[in-house]
């Protein structure tokens, strides 16, 4: 008989049960967010203080709902850095169906952002209410990557909260294995948003 979870009531022992998932700690799997990261020019970085500027304002105005955090900080960012534009194109919430064979398990999800380039899964946004933490995202980003056509490529993902940010790694294989990045917060003194927008374009420099 096959079993049907919803991607949103997902966790990482489901994953790990039943498709092998595995966590990697060690810093070489996932150096893309660290390494060969691009410049941003004085005006993206201009734009990007805007964005930060109306999180604030966000802030004291809540709740702060998942379809607005897309459209204030969310939306802007995948604007800045590219992906608005070809070869990129968006689609939102894209079903997805991820099946274990062996233990009759289906995966039944919607994705909030997916960003493709011929049907590569480029980055996939998570958007969570900012009560959320990043950490209870992961699982249901985690299986939509699973669904991935191409297992022998890597796909990148990012969950935000738009006060939070963290890059996530998979790479399928015969073992599916992980990592995430550091965690980048909007409040922070600065602007680390600075950062997410060069891990952004640097994956997007990555796609086949």
């Amino acid at each position: 008989m096959i079993q049907k979870i919803q991607a949103k009531n997902i966790n990482i022992r489901d994953l790990i049960d039943n498709f092998g998932l595995q966590r990697v700690r060690n810093p070489e799997f996932f150096r893309e967010w660290q390494e060969n990261l691009p410049q941003i020019t004085d005006a993206e970085k201009q734009m990007l203080d805007r964005v930060q500027e109306g999180y604030f304002n966000l802030l004291d105005y809540p709740p702060l709902l998942e379809n607005v955090i897309k459209l204030a900080i969310v939306s802007p960012i995948l604007f800045i850095a590219g992906f608005f534009a070809s070869p990129f194109h968006i689609k939102a919430e894209k079903s997805v169906q991820i099946q274990e064979e062996d233990e009759g398990i289906i995966i039944e999800g919607r994705i909030d952002v997916l960003i493709l380039k011929d049907n590569f899964w480029v980055t996939v946004i998570e958007s969570k209410q900012l009560s959320f933490s990043v950490d209870e995202a992961l699982a249901q980003l985690l299986a939509y990557m699973l669904a991935d056509p191409n297992p022998e490529t890597p796909t990148f993902g990012l969950i935000t909260t738009g006060a939070n940010f963290t890059f996530v790694k998979l790479l399928r294989g015969e073992i599916p294995q992980y990592a995430t990045s550091a965690e980048f917060v909007t409040r922070n003194p600065g602007n680390e948003l600075y950062s997410v927008l060069q891990i952004l374009k640097r994956l997007s420099q990555l796609t086949p």
